[in-house]
């Protein structure tokens, strides 16, 4: 009679999840969008074939690291320099480029925030942004790494750091920055159109489950939502304890990957 019964209920079993986990990318803006490349996986540009079985291209350890990490371009040529003013301790930002830039000074400066002195880290290390217009999305819980393009070699070394971060883009879908800390102001920053510009990696509750990054659709739930969490630190500190918030209001769905 036990086995008859457990026949006729129906199954309480969770359902099979995917073996990959999708996470979406998209470009929130309405102008100059072709001057942001998709995201890729990680390349390190042609090398030349290990003639030792046990070289490192081989390690399954750096394989495994190496394929969870996908890279961002830098859209546009940057030759800044920075000066700070010895009364007010403001700085500015002048471009070395001159007549040569790509970039009209225009353009540049509706890209570029400077972080005002007293929210600096250190009192000597200007901070800057460049607003992009890249989000990253998923319907699972899915926490991104955003990191320094490490991998890749400079022949010139920055004048700074990159500040990296941590967030859940299944609940926090920002549009990315890009975050300079300038350590050495007397030298200049010089960063090159389509050079890696900066890492994104994903975890997951299983990281066995690698990810698939697929181009999202800016739907209009997704357009919505991202409202939400527009400019809240603007008005409170701590962003993260909204979560619970966006959660709340969250559609169930907001990876919709796009048709083309």
């Amino acid at each position: 009679m036990l086995e008859f019964l457990k026949a006729r209920l129906p199954s309480l079993k969770a359902p099979a999840m995917s073996r990959t986990v999708d996470v979406g990318w998209t470009l929130d803006t309405d102008k100059a969008g072709f001057i942001w490349d998709a995201p890729t996986r990680l390349s390190r540009g042609a090398e030349p074939r290990p003639k030792h079985a046990k070289a490192v291209t081989f390690c399954p350890a750096v394989i495994d690291h190496e394929n969870r990490m996908f890279q961002v371009n830098c859209p546009i040529d940057i030759q800044l320099r920075i000066k700070i003013d010895e009364k007010t301790k403001q700085p500015t930002l002048s471009s070395t480029a001159g007549d040569q830039s790509t970039v009209r000074p225009k353009a540049l400066s509706q890209m570029m925030v400077m972080v005002g002195a007293k929210e600096w880290r250190h009192p000597n290390r200007p901070i800057m942004q460049i607003m992009t217009p890249y989000l990253f999305l998923a319907d699972e819980p899915v926490y991104m790494t955003q990191m320094p393009p490490f991998v890749h070699y400079q022949n010139v070394p920055l004048p700074g750091v990159m500040i990296g971060g941590r967030l859940p883009i299944h609940v926090w879908p920002r549009p990315m920055m890009w975050a300079f800390e300038w350590f050495d102001t007397s030298r200049e920053l010089v960063l090159r159109r389509g050079e890696p510009w900066f890492y994104v990696r994903f975890e997951t509750h299983d990281p066995s489950r690698p990810v698939r990054l697929i181009e999202a659709e800016m739907t209009p739930d997704l357009k919505q939502y991202l409202t939400g969490l527009s400019a809240v630190t603007n008005y409170v500190n701590r962003t993260f304890s909204l979560f619970e918030t966006a959660k709340s209001r969250r559609p169930k769905t907001l990876l919709v990957p796009k048709q083309r």
